[in-house]
């Protein structure tokens, strides 16, 4: 192998590792996003980005200043910021891999190892993350901005998993048989409105987690004993907030939340319809990659939905609210697989 080429398949091999290392700690890092604010750690640490002045919170703890007189007069959950610090610490190693990318693909721009406009996106997208994360703890756990750190989240993840799809040695792996341009066109069109239905339904799922709505419906597959229960759309869906409060344990009324609640319900039961109508047309390509990715796609709905269910059934334990906004992305991942199979390689 001449030495130009060997030299080429050394950093294809070093993209490939780092792409795959950033999409598993995105993953994490979502997870750990959705188990601190279901915790209620999101305040752990009321400061940003050290917690009361502090790198960790050990050495928070052992500052008798910070036990004295505490920052925003929160008192130190030793537990709570530890929780808050180590997803801090997971999101910050996340953007040191996103950075390492952005070097990569600039420095080896003539090899077009990787797509530079595509990887500094990612890395602008990460940035406003830890924007939104900051202001997510400044602004005291405000929906909107809790809702839209969750939505950047998912949304990195998408685009990393894209990336890692798009890679030579993943292109490689499905060479595309001759099929009805028609029916192709038509999986293709169901699959993007199931993801983009799908971004939408994660959004209220967020929504429904940053005004803690998700009691307000306590059992299945009624709400509250009823087929369409009382509720208060107006303020559910106001999107402003006040300024200069916490929203720490939620703010909006028992109707408000049960709009909240009774809508995610109801776009489930709708998204569910959409997935199910773009695995099945993916099916019907008689693609073997097409096919597996649907087949990814039914197996992540039905899991999602056996968790949404049970979480209910057993009164939303936090392992079982946790695994729901992991069961979240696993599918979310799935559909943008799917969208990638029904595309030629790049």
């Amino acid at each position: 192998m001449p030495a130009s080429a060997d030299h080429f398949s050394t950093v294809a091999t070093l993209v490939r590792s780092l792409v795959s290392a950033a999409l598993l700690l995105c993953l994490c890092v979502v997870v750990l996003g959705a188990y601190v604010r279901l915790s209620s750690a999101g305040l752990g640490c009321p400061d940003w980005p050290g917690c009361y002045g502090h790198l960790t919170p050990s050495g928070a703890a052992a500052d008798t200043r910070v036990l004295s007189s505490p920052t925003a007069g929160r008192p130190l959950e030793v537990g709570k910021a530890w929780r808050e610090m180590v997803h801090r610490y997971a999101a910050g190693t996340f953007g040191l891999l996103i950075l390492a990318l952005v070097f990569i693909g600039i420095s080896r721009r003539r090899e077009r190892v990787l797509p530079l406009r595509y990887v500094t996106s990612l890395l602008a997208i990460v940035l406003a993350q830890g924007l939104l994360g900051m202001l997510t703890v400044t602004w005291q756990l405000k929906p909107l901005v809790v809702t839209l750190h969750l939505l950047l989240g998912f949304t990195t993840l998408s685009l990393l998993l894209w990336l890692f799809l798009s890679l030579p040695e993943r292109a490689a792996w499905r060479r595309p048989a001759p099929l009805d341009a028609g029916t192709v066109v038509r999986a293709r069109l169901l699959a993007l409105v199931a993801l983009l239905a799908l971004g939408v339904q994660i959004a209220l799922g967020g929504w429904t987690s940053s005004n803690y709505a998700a009691l307000a419906c306590p059992d299945f597959p009624t709400c509250q004993a009823q087929w369409w229960p009382a509720a208060d759309y107006r303020a559910a869906f106001d999107l402003r907030g006040a300024s200069g409060r916490s929203y720490e344990g939620g703010v909006l009324d028992a109707p408000a939340r049960t709009a909240i609640q009774f809508t995610h319900r109801v776009a489930a039961l709708i998204i569910t319809l959409m997935l199910l109508s773009a695995a099945l047309s993916a099916l019907r390509l008689r693609q073997r990659f097409a096919q597996r990715a649907a087949g990814l796609v039914l197996a992540a709905l039905t899991m999602q939905l056996i968790i949404g269910i049970s979480m209910v059934l057993r009164g939303f334990p936090l392992w079982l609210a946790t695994a729901h906004s992991a069961g979240a992305a696993l599918l979310l991942m799935a559909t943008v697989g799917l969208n990638r199979a029904l595309r030629p390689p790049a």
